[in-house]
């Protein structure tokens, strides 16, 4: 097909039909400028003042968070974990392509199971956008944090992210509005004796094309409780649940403080930093 051809071609098909899944994703779910941020916050309280150097990404996806960490700072080294070798594969093309030659030298993508992977130690471990609901069993998530809890320097720390609330348990969809898409969160069923959960992440379009199912999630919705009592059981030392605060109008700042008790909403979103 010649370029003209290709163009007409391109012109004619449906937004939904043209759009990279993993872009948007990338710009309707993660931040990952405010989850670098907060690392580098929360670790400095924990540890005197000091700063990271090596991160682990667990379940990495587009491993946009390993990119901007090497390019906070020169020392900085980054590890990338998923099992999906097609999007590490997208990730490489798309996001560490970007990087200058010293800063490409110093992320790694690993094409391993979270699970059973064993990397050099580093100071941090992520695993945000809820991905580890998708252990089922008890048993599976302990394994889980005790490989995190081995990969660990001694001055270590484990960041996670949870939501909840009565709206967690609602089938229900919502819809927030970008600039030239419409992100759609599906929560498409929810079984109470076994907590096993469905999720979907769609895309809308100003041309009235749908992604309904662009990514969609098979997980146990854990609570809080559970997620700790899991952490400490594993042998990390301290367990902080970091709440967001919210101004004189309830809205949420987007500044997350250590909490101990909470607020019974409808719906919230936390971190949970465990010290090894």
């Amino acid at each position: 097909m010649n370029l003209k051809r290709q163009a007409k071609y391109m012109k004619r098909l449906k937004q939904a039909e043209k759009a990279d899944i993993n872009k948007l994703y990338e710009k309707s779910v993660q931040n990952v400028g405010a989850e670098l941020e907060f690392i580098d916050k929360v670790y400095a309280d924990h540890f005197n003042g000091n700063h990271p150097s090596i991160l682990r990404e667990d379940f990495s996806g587009t491993s946009a968070l390993c990119c901007e960490w090497v390019k906070a700072g020169k020392n900085r080294q980054a590890i990338g974990v998923d099992l999906d070798e097609e999007v590490l594969t997208w990730a490489e093309i798309h996001n560490l392509n970007k990087l200058d030659s010293k800063q490409r030298q110093r992320v790694e993508l690993i094409n391993r199971d979270v699970l059973t992977v064993k990397t050099s130690k580093v100071d941090v471990i992520g695993a945000f956008n809820f991905s580890y609901w998708v252990f089922h069993k008890r048993e599976e998530l302990r394994d889980y944090f005790k490989n995190c809890l081995q990969g660990l320097n001694r001055d270590g720390l484990m960041f996670l992210d949870a939501y909840g609330g009565s709206d967690a348990y609602e089938v229900q969809k919502e819809r927030t509005k970008f600039r030239t898409f419409t992100y759609v969160w599906h929560q498409a069923y929810f079984e109470p004796i076994t907590a096993r959960y469905r999720c979907h992440i769609g895309f809308e379009f100003p041309d009235g094309s749908k992604i309904p199912q662009a990514f969609t999630y098979e997980w146990r919705l854990w609570t809080l409780p559970e997620i700790k009592e899991v952490l400490l059981d594993v042998g990390f030392r301290e367990v902080t649940i970091y709440w967001e605060e919210e101004d004189e109008d309830g809205e949420g700042t987007g500044n997350y403080l250590p909490e101990t008790q909470g607020t019974n909403d409808a719906a919230w979103i936390v971190y949970i930093v465990a010290k090894k």
